[in-house]
Formats: C-alpha cells, structure tokens, sequence
C-alpha cells in the first residue's frame, strides 16, 4: 500500500508539472521550452512561482529537502543532488527543485521528494529525478524524449541502483505503468 501511495503522489507532481509545461509553452506561442524562454534557472523558478501553489521557497535544498537520503540498497545517497539551487515546498506537500543541466535535449534535472521532509528519504520510494526536455515531455535521464522502454530499464538498471547517478527510477515506474515494481 505504500508504494502505491508513493506513485500516486509522484504522478500528481508529474500531471501538475506536465500540465504548467503545456500551458507555458501555448502562453508563450511557442514550438518548445527552449523558445518559450525556459533556458536556465532563473527562468525556472520564475515558471515554479507561476504555475505551482508553492508554500515556502528555499534558496537551496536545505529546508526543503532532507539533508540524508539512501539508496534502495541502504547506502548513502546524500552527496548526488546538486544542493545549491532553490526549490520549493508546493502546496500538496512535495519538495520539488529544477536544476538546468542541458544535455542534447534534456533541459532540467527534477528533483522530487514527493512527501517533503518526511522519511523514509529513499530514492526511488520518495525521492525522484524526473527529466524536462526540450519538447516539454518529462521522462527519465537520456538525451532525448521520449525514451523506449528498452532505454529506461537501462537506465533503471545503472542508475537507480546506484549511489553515483541520478535518476533511473521514474522511467521504471513509466514503464511498469505507474505501479512501482522494484
């Protein structure tokens, strides 16, 4: 049951943030983010304020983020997110922090602690990196979107497994159709 309660919550963060993509890019008459003006931090946190019910505001993860998380395997995973950029607090209860890192037509790094502070801090149970590309679709860490099933269990196998990389988990949870299977 709360696994199911964990996907559930990440696909609200992922409607919600899919949604305010679509609806930027149209309010912007715009082909993707790119055009649209969504090209680096800055102009993340002004899309976060716009489109987002946000709680707090904090300039880095701290206070938003838990200062230690775990791997599924129980090892340390604190030292892999990027901690100097701001994230928020939204209303429904989640951390979310959009980090540009572009790479091919991947824009942003997600980070997503879909019940805030709260544990059990893990990533892939309640700490998830989601990836915005480019054409305004959210997938896992590649270079384009969308990926093929056969990509995301790849990067499932070498990233969400491990301690040294982000992301991997949520391709996994897209392919097993919003059901968390590992």
């Amino acid at each position: 049951y709360q696994r199911q309660s964990y996907v559930t919550q990440l696909h609200k963060v992922y409607n919600e943030t899919n949604q305010a993509l679509v609806q930027y890019i149209n309010e912007s008459n715009a082909i993707n983010l790119s055009e649209a003006g969504l090209n680096s931090n800055a102009a993340a946190e002004t899309f976060m304020k716009k489109y987002f019910r946000i709680v707090q505001t904090c300039d880095s993860t701290a206070n938003c983020f838990s200062d230690n998380y775990k791997s599924l395997s129980g090892a340390d995973y604190s030292g892999v997110m990027d901690k100097n950029v701001k994230a928020f607090i939204l209303a429904n209860g989640a951390s979310i922090r959009f980090n540009y890192a572009k790479s091919g037509d991947k824009l942003y790094n997600v980070a997503v602690d879909i019940n805030g502070l709260k544990g059990p801090n893990i990533h892939g149970r309640d700490l998830f990196f989601m990836f915005i590309y480019n054409n305004g679709l959210i997938d896992d860490r590649g270079e384009s979107a969308p990926m093929t099933e056969d990509a995301r269990n790849t990067a499932y196998e070498e990233k969400c497994q491990k301690v040294s990389n982000i992301g991997g988990c949520f391709g996994k949870i897209l392919n097993d159709n919003w059901e968390m299977t590992y």
